[in-house]
């Protein structure tokens, strides 16, 4: 297995620039893309990032352990096409912008451009024209996004599978985040088996700290679920309140929610919790540093992924599953492939967005201490032998290596 250090000592990627370009979220919040900024950078690239500002990422250029990271504004989180358009517009006109300063600053021979959306492929272009690669670091299928968020398949939905074609086909390498958006990127985008890497958006474990459990998240409380991510539609959220809502006041369980993160969503969920009469027994944090979120995490009883079942959430890894298996908590999930791929016995599954069955599934759990240790162990193993960021490493140098300069 490669490690850090093993990477500056060897300097695999010597001379190499590369420019990072990451729409969704700022850096180093943007755990994956932080991971691959420090491994490439230990490799011996010059690495530099394209990214917008948020909530304690305001400064619009900084640099953090030898990465260089340009921020720029973003129109709030857009709602609707309309919203969607302003945002999109706005960030391909601050990425270029933005790539043409840091190409004459520090050079560049690859960009990695990280989705969503499928658009920094036109950010891109011309610099291909100049002999420079583009690698596609593949987080969301957009098309699958779209539906999940809208429910339909119309023009828009079109443009989706358009802009995930022209993204494949300008592609020189693809990194995948798991086998199914691998199998994807050969069925759907067409590339070959050799120009795909499987890099998975692993923990890095000598950056994630367990800490002492804190009584005072649990409000309390008998025990505590924890979640962490995005506050947002397509999340399921409304599925765990209601989740909270058959525990708390079907079933009398005297039982605290925690929930971390931030997002559109957030508000509604809030009114939601106050129509269900759970205020007292649900905790939004909003976006909490990393020693708030590692201690909530220490602190939980059970840990839940309440991602609505549909070809989106299916074929996707979410990083909050290797997070909880980090932390050795047992899992309660909605049964999707690649949640089961990644957790396997660390997790139980509830039918198919079926909210009492989960809560029936937390129900079994927090009445078996010894069950929950017992599948904590089981993740906590699994990632350390298996998904654990020093395990995604030797592939990630590979795909670099694979697209030349």
């Amino acid at each position: 297995m490669v490690t850090i250090d093993v990477l500056q000592r060897d300097k695999p990627l010597e001379g190499r620039k590369i420019l990072i370009v990451v729409e969704n979220l700022p850096l180093p919040f943007d755990r994956r893309v932080w991971h691959e900024c420090r491994t490439l950078t230990a490799a011996g690239a010059l690495v530099s990032v394209i990214c917008p500002t948020g909530k304690g990422y305001e400064k619009r250029y900084e640099e953090i352990e030898g990465v260089h990271i340009y921020r720029h504004p973003l129109p709030l989180d857009a709602k609707g096409a309309m919203g969607y358009l302003v945002e999109y517009s706005a960030a391909l006109f601050w990425e270029t912008l933005l790539a043409w300063r840091i190409f004459f600053k520090h050079g560049f021979d690859t960009i990695q451009g990280c989705n969503p959306p499928d658009l920094i492929f036109l950010v891109a272009a011309p610099f291909k024209l100049l002999g420079k690669r583009f690698l596609f670091d593949h987080h969301d299928i957009n098309p699958e996004l779209y539906e999940a968020k809208f429910g339909r398949r119309d023009f828009f939905w079109k443009l989706m599978v358009l802009f995930e074609r022209c993204t494949f086909k300008a592609a020189d390498v693809v990194i995948s985040t798991n086998e199914s958006y691998r199998e994807i990127a050969l069925t759907r985008g067409g590339k070959k088996e050799q120009d795909v890497f499987v890099v998975r958006s692993g923990p890095d474990l000598t950056r994630l700290h367990v800490k002492p459990v804190n009584p005072e998240w649990r409000n309390g409380r008998d025990h505590m679920i924890g979640y962490v991510g995005v506050m947002g539609d397509q999340e399921g959220i409304d599925l765990l309140l209601q989740t909270a809502h058959t525990i708390v006041h079907e079933q009398k369980r005297n039982v605290q929610f925690c929930l971390v993160g931030g997002g559109p969503a957030l508000d509604g969920l809030k009114e939601l919790t106050r129509e269900l009469d759970l205020e007292d027994h649900v905790t939004f944090t909003g976006r909490a540093p990393d020693d708030t979120l590692f201690e909530i995490l220490s602190s939980a009883d059970v840990c839940v992924n309440p991602d609505r079942v549909n070809p989106m959430n299916d074929k996707s890894t979410m990083n909050k599953i290797l997070e909880y298996m980090a932390f050795s908590k047992p899992i309660v999930q909605f049964d999707v492939t690649e949640g089961r791929r990644s957790a396997l016995d660390a997790s139980l599954y509830a039918r198919a967005n079926d909210t009492n069955d989960m809560a029936e599934k937390i129900i079994q759990l927090l009445d078996d201490p010894d069950r929950c240790a017992e599948m904590g162990n089981f993740g906590r193993n699994r990632v350390e032998e298996e998904l654990s960021w020093n395990h995604q490493i030797e592939s990630l140098i590979s795909a670099y290596k694979r697209v030349g300069k």
